[in-house]
């Protein structure tokens, strides 16, 4: 298990057993990448809210977790997702994000941390791009890519088949190389993402985008 991933999982242990400090360790690791997935469904004016709503049924629904840092970053997600999903109904439909590809500088949001304000300045940017996928595709990349989650995990988060995943992905990312493509000077924007987790995932970056416009759908 990576040293990130020890961490997180004997911290949501020590969460599960009323440990507040741990809690907070939990929330800085895994909030950042959870606002970003949560910002591509609702939308930035939205995004603190559900997020916030999340947490809250996270907090409340801990003791009955199980199992590690990756198992948690999927539930944490699915949660996310669900009361995203209630937001969007109530509202009626899924706002557009970034209208343009031409909106890729990210600004920094109020964090608990150093960490926190870069990670949320290398993701912001980019979602601007993402949003404006559809909606399985958007998911699909902020999952695998931004969250951090393999393919077996968002598939279940999303309630499909890893296979549906991947291809949401891999069609994503096509997309992504396409609009940057078109404005070479954000090509560094995907190079700030965080890595892919998972044993058979790559680090993604402007670069891999771009190449995987000729990979095949098993490789994203």
């Amino acid at each position: 298990m990576l040293g990130d991933d020890a961490e997180l999982t004997a911290a949501v242990l020590a969460a599960q057993d009323g440990d507040e400090t741990a809690f907070r360790t939990v929330y800085r690791s895994v909030h950042p990448r959870l606002l970003g997935y949560v910002r591509t469904l609702v939308g930035d004016p939205d995004a603190e809210d559900v997020a916030s709503e999340a947490w809250l049924q996270i907090a409340r629904d801990l003791e009955r977790f199980s199992g590690d840092a990756d198992r948690f970053r999927g539930w944490a997600a699915r949660i996310a997702r669900n009361r995203a999903l209630d937001h969007i109904r109530m509202r009626g439909r899924r706002p557009a994000i970034g209208g343009d590809e031409t909106e890729l500088t990210g600004k920094a949001a109020e964090s608990d941390t150093a960490g926190e304000a870069i990670e949320a300045l290398a993701t912001d940017g980019t979602l601007s791009l993402i949003a404006r996928l559809p909606q399985d595709q958007a998911e699909a990349v902020v999952l695998r890519v931004v969250v951090g989650l393999d393919a077996k995990t968002a598939a279940e988060t999303l309630g499909k088949r890893p296979g549906a995943v991947r291809t949401a992905a891999h069609r994503g990312l096509k997309r992504l190389a396409e609009l940057l493509g078109d404005d070479p000077e954000s090509a560094g924007v995907l190079d700030a993402l965080p890595p892919q987790r998972g044993t058979r995932d790559r680090a993604v970056t402007s670069a891999s985008v771009t190449q995987s416009v000729t990979r095949t759908q098993k490789d994203v």
